[in-house]
């Protein structure tokens, strides 16, 4: 939870709750110009819908032309990959469709797993295009959620609406004159927190394990050098300027000291507890942390 702007609007997209807290009501207008952003990422990476270029990228390896926006999502995606010596991959849809985690929401796990490709195997890209060697299926799950973050608080800046908190799932970005304090939830029991930490001009991005699961140990973070979910880990917390790195991090420190490694490198203050009990802070976590 965090301490709320006077006006809140509550809406559903990309499979996830949005809080968008504002000094004022926003307009129909502004509304509708928001959920057209949020349309247009979505069209474009989401593996759930057939008309999106993932999907298309999925069907037709080949010469695809890239979003604007795609850059730096793209070009974090690369970071992350190679900070984790190929761990986290946007390569991993078809292993996460074969756990069941798919367009249809099957939850029940093929008998065959697939083997997540490798980034030099799979893609090449120039900046404004993407090219694909043979069919395969990105996810961005681990940084895009964050970067849509960010790209909606930039939508509502250009609308003159300076001051803003964007919450999509939990991962959320102030702008402006904001400040929160945040509860951290326990990771199993939503009614307890681990910490609570106050936020001002900047991002916080969570990942739990238990946020999305079907079946025995079965979740959407996966280690692409296996293609099984990861287990010592089961959630994260981190603070980052922007969502879109913090998101990125978050998932990261799924991956151990690489992703401690990858948080230090961006100045990006941690929490991660461990499937032990065990919780983890960076010497500059900023927040309190009920051990």
């Amino acid at each position: 939870m965090h301490d709320p702007l006077p006006a809140a609007w509550r809406f559903e997209a990309i499979g996830t709750s949005w809080r968008i807290d504002t000094p004022a009501e926003l307009t129909e207008v502004q509304r509708a110009t928001v959920t057209a952003r949020i349309d247009e990422f979505d069209r474009a990476w989401s593996r759930f819908r057939d008309d999106s270029l993932v999907s298309r990228i999925a069907r037709e390896p080949g010469h695809h032309r890239l979003p604007a926006d795609a850059p730096p999502l793209l070009d974090w995606y690369r970071e992350l990959y190679e900070g984790t010596a190929g761990q986290l991959s946007p390569l991993v849809g078809r292993a996460l469709e074969t756990l069941g985690y798919d367009a249809s929401y099957r939850l029940t796990p093929l008998a065959v797993r697939e083997r997540v490709p490798t980034w030099q195997d799979a893609l090449a890209r120039d900046g404004t295009h993407l090219d694909t060697v043979g069919p395969v299926m990105l996810d961005v799950g681990a940084a895009g959620k964050g970067y849509l973050v960010d790209l909606v608080g930039e939508v509502l800046n250009d609308l003159g609406v300076t001051t803003s908190i964007v919450d999509a799932g939990g991962d959320l970005r102030a702008r402006g004159d904001a400040t929160l304090r945040v509860a951290l939830e326990h990771p199993r029991d939503a009614t307890k927190a681990i910490g609570v930490v106050e936020l001002h001009q900047g991002a916080l991005c969570a990942s739990a394990s238990n946020r999305r699961a079907w079946g025995d140990g079965l979740h959407h973070v996966l280690d692409a050098l296996t293609g099984e979910p990861t287990s010592a880990v089961i959630a994260t917390w981190v603070l980052h300027a922007d969502a879109l790195h913090a998101d990125g991090l978050a998932t990261a420190l799924f991956f151990g000291h690489s992703g401690s490694q990858l948080a230090g490198r961006h100045a990006a203050p941690y929490l991660r507890m461990y499937a032990n009990g065990r919780v983890e802070s960076s010497p500059d976590f900023p927040g309190e942390v009920f051990r």
